[in-house]
């Protein structure tokens, strides 16, 4: 069977050629530029015809990225690809998955939409699912979620002593739970209240906590960071200080990495979905581990077709 193109845009090279490696795929040769006047140019150099394409691109930042990611797996089809399927370790526009006053747009069914309408199939890393149980809910295409929390859970036993893991609010308590499954750590989970974008209010958990314990502060998306900064500042209100603080996804818009560095903090690290100087997890091998159950998967299925004609 002909190996899998792998295609990697917008600063994903490392984390491609990584993925070729351990699915045994092939690096798709390829060029994107901007034409002077902001139009995309696309021309893949490898060959393409009835191969399983991989488009690599984390989404963080995605207006910037969305066009050309389109354009590229447009082309790749165009050109023959048997299948198209999308990796991309950040999936962006999950937040607004309700409308929360009127008028408002449902942008995660939208972006659903959009890339539905490009791919055949997704694997991403633990998005952002709240008031939708499951990405089948806003996307009409097979998808895959690479879990994050062994990876957080060797970080945790490794690094810090004593562990007591924080979920900021109630949206972070899936994965704190799933953390502390896989570390056997205690946990609290605080309530929060979002005022806006950029304010929100903490209050604290009943239970009772040990003070010679190391706080770890567990969230999947750090942003603006105010919801981690005020976890630091509760945590301080009821003794514990310089907690760390572990994000799946940092984003870190603005100076919120400096402005979480001085709210008093002892750690800051992220997993390796989007590229920044926290990454001190690696979620590589997690992730090629799904990619190549997809693809095995995908072949069980064209053997029993081919059996059966």
């Amino acid at each position: 069977m002909t190996k899998p193109l792998v295609v990697s845009i917008a600063g994903e090279m490392d984390r491609a050629a990584k993925l070729a490696r351990c699915i045994d795929g092939d690096l798709a040769q390829m060029e994107t530029r901007c034409f002077p006047d902001g139009e995309t140019y696309v021309r893949i150099d490898s060959a393409v015809d009835d191969r399983e394409v991989l488009v690599v691109c984390s989404l963080d930042r995605p207006n910037q990225k969305v066009l050309p990611l389109i354009y590229i797996a447009d082309t790749v089809r165009d050109l023959g690809a048997r299948r198209v399927g999308l990796v991309a370790p950040y999936l962006a526009y999950m937040r607004q998955d309700g409308r929360f006053q009127a008028g408002e747009g449902l942008t995660s069914s939208y972006f659903g939409n959009l890339l539905s309408g490009a791919f055949d199939w997704l694997v991403t890393v633990e998005p952002h699912l709240h008031r939708h149980s499951a990405l089948d809910h806003l996307y009409s295409i097979p998808t895959r979620i690479v879990r994050a929390a062994e990876p957080i859970a060797h970080w945790i036993d490794e690094y810090v002593d004593r562990p007591l893991l924080v979920g900021p609010d109630e949206e972070a308590e899936q994965w704190v739970s799933a953390v502390c499954d896989a570390g056997g750590f205690p946990s609290i989970i605080f309530d929060k209240v979002r005022h806006g974008d950029y304010d929100v209010q903490i209050t604290g958990s009943d239970t009772a906590v040990d003070a010679t314990r190391q706080a770890v502060i567990v969230d999947d998306i750090i942003s603006t960071g105010r919801t981690m900064i005020e976890a630091v500042r509760h945590l301080e209100d009821i003794g514990l200080s310089a907690p760390s603080c572990v994000g799946i996804h940092g984003l870190f818009v603005e100076d919120a990495l400096d402005e979480l560095k001085n709210a008093g903090v002892s750690d800051i690290v992220t997993c390796n979905t989007v590229k920044h100087e926290t990454n001190g997890i690696d979620i590589g091998d997690n992730l090629a581990q799904v990619v190549c159950d997809v693809l095995a998967a995908d072949s069980s299925l064209s053997r029993m077709q081919g059996d059966a004609v």
